[in-house]
């Protein structure tokens, strides 16, 4: 905080940034005066800025959402964000996420403390004709498949190999759906117990190499085979790299704030860094896109050699792509 202070006294900065120097005093109170209102609006306007950069096709597509939190560390003193003790006291700050599947941009965000449920905070933010990937802590609460349901929302939702599964009606499968690992896929009905069993469902089974995954759907086979609900599920690992993203290569990591307000701005500030980077560039940029672009705010390199380089990793990601391909 004495250090982005300090900056604050240099004359490109103020003239760029801040309009003149701030205070330590004038930092530490902008946790009490900011309105993390008006930062989530930026933040949705910004997320809508880019889907409407995006092709009309992506656009027409249906809006698969993953949906998962991630964990900050917090410090001892923040015991408003006290989750559990396991030996000694566990402080944590969780932030729950929404990552679009196709334009692989953040779409919503909660901040909350570590103990709240992921799931009730996913139920809070749910929006008719949102579709949803989870995994296996999502699937738990099977009542919740007719919720979403009455919500007009789709999901594709990972279960608990100890799920309880009565099957209605076999599926016949194709031959994709056979390539894509898929072994069997079947209507049926969750849960052993009246009060927990779920409404009719459709359920998955897919071959990986370590593992048979039972993936649920209230989609039919006719609207999304097994094989896309198979693939769809593997998206979900982008959301586990956005979070490395935006604590690893955005730096996100230092607490400058230690109330529940001034964490949000902090986590709010970066998320809607991550969104201009990606406007800026055309996508979220890996550590030598960010080198780049820091050499470029320093002066150190000009708009020809910014445009270059990153031409130049765009290129170089190309090529590693189709070589797993």
């Amino acid at each position: 905080m004495r250090g982005l202070c300090e900056a604050s006294r240099l004359l490109r900065l103020q003239r760029e940034v801040c309009g003149r120097a701030v205070s330590l005093g004038s930092f530490s109170e902008a946790q009490a005066v900011v309105d993390t209102r008006l930062l989530e609006r930026v933040f949705g306007e910004l997320a809508a800025e880019i889907s409407r950069g995006q092709d009309n096709r992506r656009r027409s597509a249906k809006k698969w959402l993953i949906v998962d939190s991630t964990l900050w560390e917090a410090l001892p003193r923040m015991r408003w964000a006290l989750w559990r003790r396991q030996g000694r006291a566990q402080n944590a700050v969780r932030l729950h996420l929404s990552l679009h599947v196709l334009e692989d941009k953040p779409q919503r965000a909660k901040i909350t403390s570590a103990v709240t449920c992921e799931r009730r905070a996913w139920r809070e933010n749910w929006q008719p004709g949102d579709a949803y990937v989870g995994d296996r802590y999502y699937g738990e609460n099977y009542r919740f498949f007719a919720e979403l349901e009455e919500a007009g929302c789709a999901y594709v939702l990972r279960l608990r190999e100890q799920a309880t599964i009565e099957v209605l009606e076999e599926i016949e499968l194709s031959e994709a759906d056979r390539q894509a690992g898929v072994l069997r896929q079947a209507w049926s009905v969750l849960g052993c117990k009246a009060r927990y069993r779920s409404t009719r469902v459709r359920v998955v089974w897919v071959q990986t190499p370590k593992e048979v995954l039972l993936l649920v759907t209230n989609q039919g086979h006719q609207d999304m085979p097994a094989e896309l609900v198979a693939a769809l599920y593997r998206q979900r690992w982008q959301i586990e790299l956005f979070f490395r993203w935006i604590k690893c290569i955005l730096g996100c990591r230092h607490w400058l704030a230690e109330s529940p307000r001034g964490v949000a701005i902090e986590i709010y500030l970066a998320l809607i860094g991550a969104l201009l980077l990606q406007l800026y560039s055309g996508r979220r940029p890996n550590r030598r896109m960010m080198e780049l672009i820091q050499l470029h705010l320093l002066g150190l390199a000009n708009n020809q050699d910014l445009q270059a380089g990153l031409q130049r990793q765009f290129l170089r990601l190309q090529k590693q792509k189709a070589k797993k391909a």
